[in-house]
C-alpha cells in the first residue's frame, strides 16, 4: 500500500494535536522547534567530530529520551553549573581570548 503526501501529513498534524494537549499552538511549536534543533545537534555531535557544537555529557537528544517521564529530567539535563569551574555562561567577560 503506497501512502500519500496528504495521508501521512494528517496523521503528522493529529498527532501534534493530541501531544499538545490545551497548549496553545504557537507555544507548542517553541518546544518542537527547539527539540528539533537538540536532535539535530546531538545527531551531528555523534557523527562529526570536528563539529562547533559540544554536547555536554547528559544533554543529548538521546539522554533525553532515555530521561523521559522521569520527574527530575529537568534537573538531571541542566544541573546546578555553579560548582562547575570550567563552565563560563556567555557574555560574562570569561572568555578573553576572542
Amino acid at each position: 500500500m503506497t501512502l500519500r503526501k496528504s495521508d501521512l501529513y494528517g496523521s503528522l498534524w493529529k498527532s501534534c494535536d493530541e501531544l499538545r494537549g490545551g497548549m496553545d499552538a504557537s507555544q507548542y511549536t517553541d518546544y518542537i522547534l527547539t527539540l528539533l534543533f537538540v536532535k539535530y545537534v546531538s545527531d551531528k555531535a555523534k557523527t562529526d567530530r570536528s563539529n562547533l557544537i559540544e554536547v555536554p555529557p547528559g544533554g543529548s537528544f538521546d539522554d533525553m529520551v532515555a530521561l523521559k517521564g522521569d520527574k527530575e529530567i529537568g534537573d538531571k539535563i541542566n544541573p546546578d553549573t555553579t560548582a562547575d569551574t570550567s563552565w563560563v555562561p556567555f557574555g560574562s567577560g570569561g572568555l578573553t581570548s576572542w
